[in-house]
């Protein structure tokens, strides 16, 4: 077969939100309105921020506005994954914080059980499934990696189970699986579009105005308040939370510090119980592949499998459009890639076939920073990795707008920047450059050409 021909059927749209239970937009702000805390974005970090600042203070009131509609760019278009890890993976942690990584590790597995107990404490059906991950390694000069890394998860509390090419196949099975490393503990999945929705009631029902189709299109510093206008008027609060992500900030002297980058995905139709029994997965784990160009993969509630990854498009000068939702050679190649991962299940069709983009910073998780003598907190850059740690990044916002002094406003991850990146035309360069230099890598036993050991020094690089 054709892997082409997989994608005939295969609807330009997320499969997450293709969903009958989409709940109806709420009604645009159309007048002037007045706040204690404005929260900008209604994905993941405005939806964590406005949920929480409830629970810690009831009488606070709290506006949300969304430019488009709750949960429809990033929060529900991802793989939904839910990893306790907030920076970017432990080596990356090690390498940019090794004094502060062993408190980040537990901040980050605190984190994701406090997002486990408010799926069950609002009762939010998002599929919820802590079945943890595998990274597997598909090159041999790989599998020395999974070995320290098994080392290090381990010494930092994790519960790390390396697997050979015999014991990973048993788990997930692909003629292209040498050996694999399963960490049970800290992954969840979820259904990442039903999580946005469940955090929405559970927002409303704890008294927040939300308004979606209200884009934020200034903000201003008046005293001891802050003026935010939106098409139909302007709202006044005390404190606002900025959760714009891959979007432009309202704030411009933020905007250098993250780009967007297109990720893209497909969805098969649901295989069946043979097809099922063909590739194992007793367990039901995600996995990735330890490639720079990587891809995700994991099962649905239904027994799809999501294929997503390894192309990363940054725009030339960053822009966020609906029309690059769709890219045809990256859905092709996935395909094909699909079907050297699994042959046996030649015939398999997708019916979804998608892509967004998501919020890259050059150290590969969150930043945060305070403007307006501290009225104002933003929180972006997380690289693909926001399902879980956007709620660890509400929270670092609400102890910034607060002036609170906690363990998260003391890291060094939390009170330093990451470098920003160049202007154009130097950043799409230098972004065009490290994605051939990274490609080049993969196919060279994973040695690091000049200009990756150049970005590794200072520090720096791209990735989504």
């Amino acid at each position: 077969m054709n892997p082409l021909a997989s994608l005939a059927d295969a609807a330009p749209t997320p499969f997450w939100l293709d969903d009958p239970q989409r709940p109806e937009p709420h009604p645009a702000l159309v007048d002037g309105t007045r706040c204690d805390l404005l929260v900008v974005g209604g994905g993941y970090t405005g939806l964590w921020t406005a949920l929480l600042a409830k629970e810690r203070d009831p009488d606070v009131d709290v506006v949300l506005i969304e430019a488009d509609r709750v949960g429809g760019a990033a929060s529900g278009r991802n793989g939904g994954f839910c990893e306790a890890g907030l920076t970017h993976g432990l080596s990356n942690g090690l390498q940019r914080w090794p004094d502060e990584i062993g408190l980040l590790e537990r901040l980050g597995r605190e984190n994701l059980q406090a997002i486990e107990d408010t799926i069950a404490r609002h009762d939010i059906d998002c599929s919820w499934e802590r079945t943890g991950s595998l990274a597997v390694a598909t090159e041999p000069y790989q599998l020395d990696g999974l070995a320290e890394e098994a080392e290090a998860s381990a010494r930092y509390g994790g519960d790390p189970l390396l697997l050979d090419a015999e014991a990973v196949r048993a788990e997930v099975d692909s003629p292209t699986f040498l050996g694999g490393l399963w960490t049970r503990h800290d992954v969840a999945m979820v259904n990442p579009a039903r999580l946005a929705w469940g955090l929405k009631r559970a927002c409303l029902d704890l008294g927040v105005r939300v308004h979606e189709h209200t884009p934020a299109t200034s903000l201003d510093g008046h005293g001891t308040v802050i003026s935010v206008r939106t098409p139909y008027g302007r709202v006044i609060a005390r404190r606002v939370a900025l959760a714009t992500n891959a979007y432009p900030s309202p704030l411009r002297r933020h905007r250098p510090y993250t780009v967007p980058v297109y990720d893209y995905a497909l969805m098969t139709e649901p295989l069946t119980d043979a097809q099922l029994a063909s590739v194992g997965w007793r367990h039901r784990q995600g996995f990735a592949d330890c490639a720079n160009q990587f891809h995700y993969v994991r099962l649905s509630a239904d027994n799809r499998i999501l294929w997503g990854g390894y192309d990363a498009i940054h725009r030339f000068r960053g822009r966020v459009r609906a029309e690059h939702d769709q890219r045809a050679e990256t859905f092709a190649t996935l395909a094909r890639h699909f079907f050297t991962t699994f042959p046996q299940l030649e015939g398999l069709r997708f019916t979804h076939a998608w892509g967004g983009a998501i919020d890259t910073s050059t150290r590969f998780c969150v930043f945060f920073d305070t403007s307006h003598q501290g009225k104002v907190a933003y929180a972006a850059g997380f690289t693909g990795l926001g399902v879980g740690a956007s709620r660890f990044g509400a929270e670092t916002m609400l102890d910034l707008l607060a002036g609170n002094r906690t363990e998260r406003t003391r890291l060094e991850l939390v009170r330093r920047k990451p470098l920003p990146f160049p202007p154009e035309p130097v950043r799409s360069l230098g972004i065009g450059v490290t994605k051939w230099s990274l490609a080049h890598a993969d196919r060279h036993q994973g040695r690091r050409n000049a200009w990756l050991k150049t970005l590794d020094r200072f520090g720096i690089g791209f990735d989504s």
